[in-house]
């Protein structure tokens, strides 16, 4: 889930050096949109099968998500292209604070339990349980970056991004129109982030106004641990940080008696953050670039 995430930081950031901290309110919308979809469909077309009302929420979120970035892009970003970069940077913070507040005044600021659409059964492959909902994670995961990376490498719309990512100006006079580039990153951004709610949702069972800004939080570790800007390293950094947490939360919970437990698992992927930057400010996978004469 921090690897959905981190992609769609790392995208919007590879093509217009723009921190999106609105992402995480993303995924809270695209959360609560899917809980809202599941809920009528419950109600008014009883007896559908769960993965059917599961996709169809999800569809409805990521549609929800996309014009959501679209618009954010266009209202908030888009005036402040030529800017310092601080003033775009607090217009992300900003925005985040307007969606949080926004999705609390329309949903309200309780819990709200996501139903089981999948089977809850756990499977044991080889001692290590898994459920459906975290194999469908790993699933979407992965066929979602086989796709940016078909579309980033192999596509007219990824050599645009790349051209557009190089030098706007320059792509202009090659006939690519960096606007609409740009807003096509932010829609798959959205679309990205809307996945990842819907997949968080479904594995935790519980949605509510704030639940994006620590998912959000830790994808932009991911993707700085991975290398910002590289779409491998976004998979790579939220997979190692997800993995990080859960040992520091597991096994050396176990070692200092629940002193280091899960409480304070945040501490160790921070710390583990700190010292790659510290050997390798690039990150994992990022490309050192070196500054031209």
């Amino acid at each position: 889930m921090y690897a959905l995430v981190a992609l769609g930081y790392t995208m919007v950031y590879g093509i217009i050096n723009l921190i999106n901290f609105a992402h995480g309110e993303v995924l809270m919308v695209g959360a609560l949109t899917s809980w809202t979809v599941v809920g009528l469909l419950q109600e008014h077309v009883p007896g559908m099968p769960g993965w059917l009302v599961l996709l169809i929420s999800l569809m409805v979120a990521c549609t929800v998500a996309a014009a959501l970035n679209f618009a954010i892009e266009k209202i908030a970003y888009r005036p402040l292209r030529g800017a310092p970069k601080l003033a775009p940077l607090i217009t992300a913070i900003g925005m985040s604070i307007l969606l949080q507040t926004l999705a609390m005044i329309i949903w309200k600021p309780n819990h709200k339990a996501f139903p089981t659409l999948l089977p809850a059964d756990p499977i044991d492959i080889g001692g290590a349980v898994i459920t459906p909902t975290q194999i469908m994670i790993l699933g979407v995961t992965a066929i979602s970056l086989a796709v940016l990376m078909w579309v980033v490498n192999g596509t007219r719309l990824g050599r645009a991004m790349r051209a557009t990512a190089e030098n706007p100006r320059v792509a202009t006079l090659m006939g690519v129109r960096p606007d609409t580039i740009i807003s096509a990153t932010f829609i798959i951004g959205a679309v990205l982030a809307a996945l990842a709610g819907v997949m968080w949702a479904s594995n935790y069972g519980t949605v509510q106004h704030a639940m994006g800004f620590l998912p959000g939080l830790k994808a932009f570790t991911a993707a700085v641990f991975g290398g910002i800007g590289n779409l491998a390293g976004a998979v790579v950094g939220g997979i190692l940080l997800g993995l990080i947490e859960s040992i520091a939360s597991g096994y050396i919970g176990d070692l200092t008696g629940g002193v280091l437990g899960s409480h304070y698992a945040d501490i160790f992927a921070f710390v583990v953050l700190i010292i790659v930057l510290t050997l390798r400010p690039s990150g994992l996978l990022g490309e050192r670039v070196a500054d031209r004469a």
